[in-house]
């Protein structure tokens, strides 16, 4: 079974996903060898690999560390065509739907074509959409577009909506790295209403209560990135809420 149609099952099925969320220039080796068995023990789901902005591009490194000390399927979130490698198993596919950059809705995506064409990588199409969470992240910075307005659940539904009759297999509701606060409840619930594809939500959750509401609002997968960097342990509860969830 593909890694997306096992995503779109248990979404499908009412059960939620925990994706850990790894910024390689914020591991080393050791560390996230020392990481990865407690993330197979608390549960967690997806690895996924990359960033808006790296600044030693580790990726293929940080791949085979993951893949030499776990069985977990790891799937790259790129910030651009340079994180791209054959060694993962998946890729998000990103359109940033959110924006009105044409070159994060199409333009990276044809340079990247003829690499991801020739690859073994399942691809994803995600519309990925940035929410403004309290302040400016290196998403938004990068990327050079508004989010959108954290009280307007509309504007959120209405571009999901539109991401899935384009095509898109999947939405991925992001406050970005480092955001101050989650996306609300409100507007989690309102896309997860609008659209038929996996709701995939990351951004400013840092504890199990804030993990649990997003899933009972209708995330099928949390992501969970930073708060993992300075304390791992913390994946055995973040592992517990997404499953309490279900």
């Amino acid at each position: 079974m593909s890694i997306y149609q096992n995503i779109l099952n248990r979404s499908l099925e009412g059960k939620k996903q925990f994706a850990w969320l790894i910024d390689p220039d914020k591991y080393t080796n050791s560390h996230l060898e020392h990481v990865l068995p407690i993330a197979m023990k608390s549960g967690v789901d997806l690895v996924f690999v990359g960033g808006s902005l790296l600044v030693d591009n580790l990726v293929d490194n940080c791949i085979d560390i993951i893949k030499n000390n776990s069985d977990l399927p790891v799937i790259l979130f790129p910030g651009s065509p340079i994180q791209l490698h054959n060694s993962a198993d998946a890729l998000l596919f990103l359109s940033l739907i959110s924006g009105r950059n044409a070159d994060l809705l199409i333009g990276r995506h044809v340079e990247a074509a003829p690499f991801i064409k020739k690859s073994s990588l399942e691809v994803i199409p995600t519309g990925y959409m940035l929410v403004d969470c309290g302040k400016p992240t290196t998403a938004s910075y990068i990327s050079n577009t508004f989010p959108i307005p954290y009280d307007k659940p509309d504007i959120a539904a209405c571009t999901a909506m539109a991401g899935e009759l384009l095509g898109l297999k999947s939405i991925y509701l992001d406050g970005g790295s480092g955001a101050a606060r989650p996306i609300s409840s409100r507007m989690i619930e309102m896309v997860k209403q609008s659209v038929d594809i996996p709701l995939i939500v990351g951004g400013g959750m840092r504890t199990k209560e804030q993990i649990s509401d997003a899933c009972l609002a209708g995330a099928d997968v949390v992501v969970i990135g930073n708060a993992i960097e300075s304390d791992p342990e913390l994946l055995y509860h973040f592992g517990e809420a997404v499953k309490e969830s279900v």
